[in-house]
């Protein structure tokens, strides 16, 4: 409600029926008058103040001329926040309402008015006033006629008794309020209290359940597990199964010494390392080692925790001796199954290759030949004996350990190259489809490996495709972040070449998916396939640090996705075989000492040498050729050596015992096997003039004339073709 201003005069209300009497009031109330003026003297003397004239408010003064019509007014008055003070009220007011009920309805409305009744008639006692009007404060008697300073004193006081009572009541209600809203804030943190009682009853008897719980499933658990205190070693608990896994008793590891008993070793035979556990493991595998001194292999995780304050590790072990014995068997039972799956497949393959050569020799060796059939029969021969050789570098491809020849290669250039030769080998029912950009950053490969992956592809996707088709190949460069291993786990991040070969044919369900890569695994019909193409595809691209990705649909056919590095240079051309320094340049004399355990291969390498102008000394092992070597007083310019010889030595300790006496001999190193089964210190892996088997004659004699000549062969490199560039011939 709207509180009149501090210094606004107080309101009074005159209600009396003659307007002389409201004049009177007027004079007196409304300013400063000699009867005032006379009353400020009377102050000063009672009171002791200054002669000096005081300085009073006035009054405003309003009229009102009936009972109803001061009702009115004082409603008014209340509705505009600037209510009366007080009102000097007649008693007598005919014809309406008399003083005595105006009073009674104006304090219905208006409780606080100070209210003087002036009369000049004994029209009512004492006593009916109060009987009507109720015992009050607010109500003094005037009697007619009054002296101006009767109306002056009663209008000051009753104007300050209600201001008093105002600012009373004011302060009161500020009171009341500020009680109320400290019972609030009181009521709402007691309702907050009660609700952290309860939720703390609530959380204590969760932490109760959760305890009972963890006790159970510690004690249940079939995992041995055990809390061990991180300050001073002890055991403060330990389940059942721990104490069977450590063959100790409970009390005996609740016990102080049990803290310095050795469980843990890290390591293998002879002498592991002993292990204490710290913070936070996951699946650490370790030894345990029991009271009976037996160890076993476990896996450990610890997990740090606290109780009562203090640093503690959980402990859990999983024995998995048992199950290292299973998996270890089940690798040799499938290794046994990939061996004779192997077998069973080089057998078929050579034999088919041996009946070919047994009986064109045997046709051969008849009387009735003519020279044409004897051609014919040769070639038969030859084409036989390079399928073999082909076979060969398709086993050692699988088994990543085929001899690489690697330089930069721009596979756009390379894809583009091939379409003519893969179209003539999958026939005129089927479309190649070429997207090969350009622009392509170079990869260190080797081109045949390539030719040999896109072949290999090619015929799969025309054998998956019947009746024809069509099949897309092509390159794009790739940047794959670190997530890509999340999809393949062989895939890693950085910079690739990807060639895809896509075809629409059959598709393969997931059972065939998942073993496309087996050795000898084919859907193809008995004689149609060997089983190694995509084996042998993907032990090249593993050779070159790639990976492949197949997705396929039955129905809708494959994609491979063959992922190689790139390698930041500029690629080059691989030198054409017919520009070759040295094609078949006959020898000058020169004296070459050939080493080989094998007869049939030593002489092949005699003649096609001495036939070609070069002087030939032979040995079948190191110390014959060490015999040789002293007996003989011609000079030996070059010395060609199996690696692999019976006697206890092979070609490289040869070489060395050889070129400590002549430093100036050249050395050829010749042998079947793959690089990766020599020694690391031995010259193959040093990449120096090595000529794998089989070779030919041409082979062999371009070889030892660009040796001696003062050149070095290809160098052979062993699967990191990304890193080690090779050199061609000098």
């Amino acid at each position: 409600m709207k509180q009149p201003a501090s210094d606004t005069p107080p309101r009074i209300l005159i209600v009396d029926d003659n307007p002389a009497i409201h004049e009177d009031f007027r004079k007196i109330l409304g300013g400063k008058s000699d009867a005032q003026s006379r009353l400020e003297d009377v102050e000063a003397g009672l009171f002791g103040e200054g002669s000096a004239s005081m300085n009073r408010p006035g009054f405003r003064i309003d009229s009102a001329y009936q009972g109803k019509e001061a009702l009115g007014l004082v409603q008014k008055a209340i509705a505009e926040g600037d209510p009366y003070v007080m009102a000097f009220v007649d008693v007598r007011m005919p014809p309406g309402w008399d003083g005595i009920e105006t009073l009674e309805r104006i304090w219905q409305c208006s409780p606080e008015l100070q209210a003087v009744i002036c009369t000049a008639y004994s029209d009512y006692s004492w006593d009916d006033m109060t009987q009507r009007l109720g015992h009050t404060d607010n109500l003094l008697i005037l009697k007619k006629p009054f002296e101006t300073v009767e109306v002056l004193q009663l209008a000051h006081a009753l104007t300050h008794k209600w201001a008093l009572a105002r600012q009373a009541k004011l302060r009161m209600e500020d009171l009341d309020r500020m009680v109320q809203q400290r019972t609030e804030e009181l009521v709402l943190a007691n309702r907050n209290l009660q609700q952290e009682i309860e939720e703390r009853v609530r959380i204590q008897q969760e932490l109760r359940v959760s305890e009972e719980r963890f006790s159970s499933a510690f004690r249940s658990s079939p995992f041995p597990m055990a809390i061990q205190s991180s300050v001073d070693w002890q055991f403060l608990d330990v389940n059942p199964s721990f104490v069977e896994l450590s063959g100790y008793t409970a009390e005996e590891l609740a016990h102080p010494g049990a803290q310095h008993i050795q469980f843990w070793a890290k390591g293998g035979d002879p002498a592991p390392n002993a292990f204490v556990p710290e913070g936070r493991l996951r699946n650490q595998s370790c030894l345990f080692r029991r009271r009976d001194g037996t160890t076993l292999q476990t896996l450990l995780s610890t997990e740090p925790l606290s109780l009562g304050g203090k640093p503690c590790l959980l402990l859990i072990v999983e024995d998995i001796t048992d199950q290292l014995k299973l998996e270890a068997q089940l690798r040799q039972a499938q290794k046994m199954e990939v061996i004779g799956r192997m077998a069973a497949g080089i057998a078929h393959e050579f034999n088919n290759i041996l009946t070919v050569i047994q009986g064109d020799v045997g046709l051969l060796q008849t009387v009735n030949v003519s020279n044409v059939d004897r051609g014919v029969l040769l070639d038969q021969i030859m084409q036989a004996s390079k399928r073999a050789a082909t076979f060969t570098r398709q086993l050692l491809a699988f088994s990543r350990k085929q001899v690489l020849q690697p330089h930069l290669l721009n596979l756009s250039t390379l894809v583009q190259r091939t379409k003519k030769m893969l179209g003539r080998l999958i026939g005129e029912k089927f479309e190649i489809r070429l997207h090969c950009p350009n622009e392509l950053p170079s990869v260190l490969a080797d081109e045949g490996g390539m030719e040999q992956i896109l072949i290999n592809l090619a015929l799969n996707a025309r054998d998956s495709m019947p009746g024809g088709g069509f099949i897309e190949i092509g390159t794009e460069a790739v940047v794959l972040e670190k997530s890509a291993s999340s999809v393949n786990p062989e895939a890693h991040a950085g910079r690739f070449v990807c060639l895809f070969v896509t075809d629409y044919g059959c598709g393969m369900n997931p059972q065939v998916l998942a073993r496309i890569f087996d050795p000898f695994f084919t859907t193809k019909d008995v004689g149609k396939g060997t089983g190694l193409g995509l084996s042998t595809i993907h032990g090249i691209v593993k050779q070159h640090e790639g990976w492949i990705d197949v997705t396929s649909e039955v129905g809708r056919g494959s994609t491979f996705r063959i992922y190689l590095p790139v390698c930041n240079a500029t690629s080059t051309p691989p030198k054409n075989a017919g520009n070759d320094p040295h094609p078949e340049e006959p020898g000058k004399g020169e004296t070459v000492l050939v080493v080989e355990d094998e007869a049939a291969v030593r002489e092949l390498a005699c003649v096609s040498l001495q036939r070609r102008g070069y002087q030939v000394l032979k040995a079948a092992d190191g110390p014959q050729a060490i015999e040789v070597w002293e007996r003989n007083s011609a000079k030996v310019d070059l010395l060609l050596t199996d690696m692999v010889m019976p006697s206890g030595m092979n070609g490289g300790e040869l070489a060395k015992i050889l070129q400590s006496r002549s430093p100036q001999l050249k050395v050829i190193y010749t042998s079947g096997y793959s690089t990766e089964f020599f020694r690391k210190d031995s010259p193959l892996t040093q990449s120096i003039n090595f000529l794998p088997k089989p070779y030919d004659p041409q082979t062999l004699l371009k070889s030892v004339r660009t040796c001696l000549d003062g050149g070095e062969l290809k160098r052979a490199v062993r699967g990191q073709p990304a890193s080690q560039p090779a050199i061609p011939p000098g």
